[in-house]
Order: structure tokens, then sequence, then C-alpha cells
């Protein structure tokens, strides 16, 4: 992509598309095109196809999504399974309709099975059943990447996929009961901080493992495959670091300035022991995050108390 090229980005309001158009314009792209979900309803055929023949967008990042924590995906299974089917497939499809030069689909490291081989690689999906509690979101997912190879195997459009690991930082959601891992202890050590209490408490024995990127390292990932890649086996975007969850919980506790004792209640329930993505082919065309955990976390942290103050 040149910089004066067209791109849509589609999500722009979301954590992550909203670090995509900050990263863009960091870049000097001058061109970026966005709508709010007001302004264009993706889920609508006649509108997003209304939007591609009037916009004439000549490269699209789909970032847009249905999204939320356990609770959501489970409760709301039906909209999740359709929405996100009807968003990509309308933005997929109109973007073949319309001769856009390139697209990038955003998936999510869920789309595999629940019992993958750790670290999991490209070629585990479809070996094994999802986790239940969020199989429509990655089956929507999973319909995406395979819709990219559809139009790519029948019409020669260059629609490539990528799967980032779990993502934190600016715009994120700190609500303690539908927000991710980081978001939540954020706030719950900031909470026990300010109220002067002497522990908290969180969920599980703390000995899980996970992986986590920087949202702007995303971004920064997302740019460089829209330059560099053009293949049609989907990608995994992940840092290839994975931490204990006491390990995040007492990085998180030094970041906030919480003095407390953290105690863990080993009556709930621990997850998935270990969920960590196989960058190797990532890396192996040399792009690699530049953003330690602690730094962001320090980053995510100073968010928060922006949006909290």
């Amino acid at each position: 992509m040149d910089q004066s090229s067209k791109i849509f980005v589609a999500g722009h309001k979301g954590m992550v598309g909203s670090a995509i158009v900050r990263n863009l314009v960091s870049h000097g792209y001058n061109n970026i095109t966005t709508r709010t979900s007001k302004e264009l309803d993706l889920r609508n055929q006649a509108a997003v196809n209304d939007f591609f023949a009037s916009e004439k967008p000549e490269y699209v990042v789909l970032a847009a999504a249905r999204v939320g924590g356990i609770v959501a995906n489970n409760t709301f299974r039906a909209e999740f399974l359709y929405e996100n089917l009807m968003i990509e497939s309308n933005v997929i499809h109109f973007s073949y309709l319309h001769n856009v030069k390139k697209l990038l689909f955003l998936g999510s490291s869920c789309i595999y099975p629940k019992l993958a081989p750790q670290p999991m690689k490209e070629e585990y999906l479809l070996t094994g059943l999802l986790e239940h509690t969020n199989e429509p979101y990655a089956i929507a997912k999973i319909a995406g990447i395979k819709l990219c190879e559809a139009y790519r195997d029948q019409y020669g459009c260059n629609f490539i996929s990528a799967m980032p690991t779990n993502m934190y930082g600016q715009g994120d959601n700190y609500h303690l009961q539908n927000s991710h891992v980081i978001p939540a202890l954020l706030r719950k050590f900031h909470e026990a901080k300010l109220s002067g209490s002497d522990y908290t408490e969180i969920w599980g024995t703390g000995k899980p493992f996970r992986e986590f990127m920087y949202v702007d390292d995303l971004a920064e990932a997302s740019l460089f495959l829209m330059n560099n890649y053009n293949s049609r086996e989907f990608i995994n975007v992940g840092s290839g670091e994975e931490v204990t969850i006491e390990e995040l919980a007492r990085a998180v506790q030094q970041v906030v300035g919480f003095e407390g004792e953290i105690r863990f209640d080993i009556s709930k329930p621990d997850g998935t022991p270990r969920k960590l993505m196989d960058s190797t082919k990532l890396h192996s065309l040399g792009w690699k995050h530049k953003t330690s955990l602690l730094d962001g976390l320090k980053q995510a942290y100073q968010f928060f108390l922006a949006e909290n103050s």
C-alpha cells in the first residue's frame, strides 16, 4: 500500500480498530475511511453494497465484530454467530464485487480446538472440538477464514487472515464482570488500593499460562502483513511469550502500586491450563512485537486512569 491508498478500517471504534487507525496515521497514511455502526450497519447487505459502490476503498482491514467476555458469548449465542457471520460475509463479498486490492480479516485465538496441542500451530485448525462457551464466535471467525480462502481460490482475491492472541491496551473494556483478565486485574487492584484494602482476591490457583500482546503491536503487525504477506494460509499473531496468571497478577500489582496481599480463591475454576499461539511463521517473516508486558501494563494503567479520573 502506498500512503495515498484509500483504506477502509471496519470497526475503528473498537480497541483493535482504533489502534490500527492510530498506527496508519503515524506511518503517514492519510486516506483512511471509517464509519461508526450508526453510520453503516455492516450486518445490512444493501447498506454495505452502497458504501463500497460510493466510497470504492482500495484496501480493507476487517476489525469489526460483535465481541464480549465468556458470559456474553455463552448467553447471546445466536447473536454472536449471526451478527459476526453477517458482518464478515458482507464486507468480504462486497470487497470482491468492488475490486478491493487486498483485505485483511482479523480473527481470534478461540478458533483453535479446546484441547489443541501447545503451542497452537496454524495447521491445528479444525482438528478437534471447540470450547463450548465461545463456540458461536469461534465458528463465525473460522467462517471468515474460509471465506477469504474461497474468494482467493475462486476469484483470485488477495484476501488474507490473521489470528491475534489476547490483546490489551488503549480502548480496552474495564467492566469487572465483562472484561478480559488484564483490564479486570487493573481495575481490581486499583479499587483495592483506593479502598485501603489489605488484600485482593483472584479466581483460581494462578497456575494457568496465558499469552498477551499490547494492541498497538497488533496494529503494527497488521500493517506489516498488509505490505508483506500475500498467502492463502491464515497466520498467527502472538508474542510467543507466556506468563502464569499469578505472575501477571503480581506484575499488575506492581504497576498499580497495591501493597496488600493477593489471595487465590481455589474454589473457582482455572480454565484452560495453557493457551499459547505458535507465531513462528510471522517471526520468520521478520516481524516481532516490541512492547514488553510490564511496559504495556504501565501504558494500559495510564489509559485506565485517564478514562476513570
